[in-house]
């Protein structure tokens, strides 16, 4: 019975969610590989990806600034758990614990994407490492980001490196190694 009692005293607006995953594929040149890359990100994902910009002059790599040097896409809901667990077994569930910052973001890299479980090898693609981040919210950050009466989050809301690694080794089993 107290148990019951308890439960209910926990405010359902204080649970971590995940509000996005980003993916993001580097590439030091331009041109065709950049291609390579947004063919295989599409593929992974399932969604649309983009195409970023350089924002300086790289002399010694041989980019300009404007050029594409990079392609990456903006997961939610569904389609990013879904991805998240994917990528997670690739690294057979374990996360450094300096992958883990202050503010409820996680970030891990892949250095090939054949690790992804029932990933395959194409030979027109290549093999290229991925870089996922993730971002945590709990109910009330959108005060941060509304057009009127913006606010700064309470500390009771925000999210500490501890809350994320609970939340990730409660969520999807993850064990953090140093």
């Amino acid at each position: 019975m107290e148990a019951k009692q308890r439960q209910k005293s926990i405010n359902q607006n204080y649970n971590i969610k995940i509000e996005k995953v980003v993916v993001n594929i580097g590439l030091k040149e331009t041109g065709e590989i950049v291609e390579k890359a947004y063919n295989l990100l599409k593929k992974l994902s399932n969604s649309k990806p983009v195409r970023t910009k350089a924002t300086r002059a790289a002399r010694t790599f041989r980019v300009r600034r404007g050029l594409n040097i990079g392609v990456k896409t903006t997961l939610r809901g569904e389609k990013a758990l879904y991805f998240l667990r994917k990528t997670l077994k690739a690294t057979e569930n374990n996360l450094k614990k300096s992958s883990f910052d202050d503010y409820g973001n996680i970030s891990f890299g892949l250095k090939e994407h054949l690790d992804i479980p029932e990933e395959k090898f194409d030979p027109e693609i290549g093999i290229f490492g991925l870089n996922i981040t993730t971002t945590l919210k709990r109910s009330g950050y959108r005060i941060r980001r509304r057009k009127t009466k913006t606010k700064k989050i309470p500390k009771s809301i925000k999210i500490k490196k501890e809350d994320a690694m609970k939340f990730f080794t409660d969520e999807f089993r993850v064990k953090i190694i140093n």
